[in-house]
């Protein structure tokens, strides 16, 4: 079974109050080193069947129409392999 992943992050001009909470809180636990942080969302879709470029293009139209807002966020497609190469 296929394993797609589509991860999405803010745009780089777009402030991400969430990850700037988190590089402040980074140092009071006691992790040092760290100068910034963007927070994202992760998707992992599990597909039936055989991956086709054509299902790989209608998960791409999903991730750009669903799952992230293309006014203020970026999105990258890939395969499970290509994840955790």
């Amino acid at each position: 079974m296929p394993r797609v992943v589509v991860d999405v992050m803010l745009k780089p001009e777009i402030l991400d109050p969430q990850g700037s909470a988190i590089a402040g809180a980074l140092p009071r636990l006691g992790f040092s080193g760290v100068t910034s942080v963007r927070q994202g969302k992760r998707f992992e879709l599990e597909l039936d069947g055989e991956l086709t470029a054509e299902r790989l293009a209608a998960v791409d139209e999903a991730a750009r129409t669903l799952l992230s807002n293309p006014v203020i966020e970026d999105y990258v497609v890939h395969t499970d392999a290509e994840a955790t190469a």
